[in-house]
């Protein structure tokens, strides 16, 4: 798959000038680490002051949102526990952790097509697109 989509993989995202991405340099760890290995991303902050007013302070509480990117092959309950015991083990300072939400879902991963049909998705991929072969 690196191959094929070569080095538009990451060109495709405008960037500032001079700001590379993570492993353009090898197409291949690129693709690997945007599908099939995991990635913990915040999307989401709650009980922080704006930066513009930002200091050192204690604040009663904090949320986050968290977002996490399985492999395909990766069972998310399991997973989710794994996380779960990660997050509120050993917590610093006694801090109370509380998760909730629960929105789980298994990834996809295709089996190898059988050769009639990847003879099939072959020929409507050079008919749609540009003649290429994409077996």
């Amino acid at each position: 798959m690196a191959a094929l989509s070569g080095d538009e993989m990451c060109k495709k995202y405008k960037m500032h000038d001079g700001v590379n991405y993570c492993s353009e340099e090898d197409l291949v760890e690129m693709y690997l680490n945007n599908t099939w290995r995991a990635n913990l991303s915040i999307t989401g902050a709650g009980g922080l002051p704006e930066y513009t007013k930002a200091g050192n302070v204690v604040r009663p509480s904090t949320t986050f949102r968290l977002s996490m990117r399985l492999p395909p092959n990766m069972d998310c309950q399991k997973a989710a526990a794994v996380i779960k015991e990660k997050l509120t083990t050993d917590v610093p300072h006694n801090c109370k952790i509380d998760i909730k939400g629960d929105h789980n879902g298994n990834g996809w991963c295709m089996k190898d097509p059988e050769p009639w049909f990847a003879e099939a998705i072959n020929s409507a991929a050079k008919s749609f697109y540009d003649g290429k072969d994409y077996s």
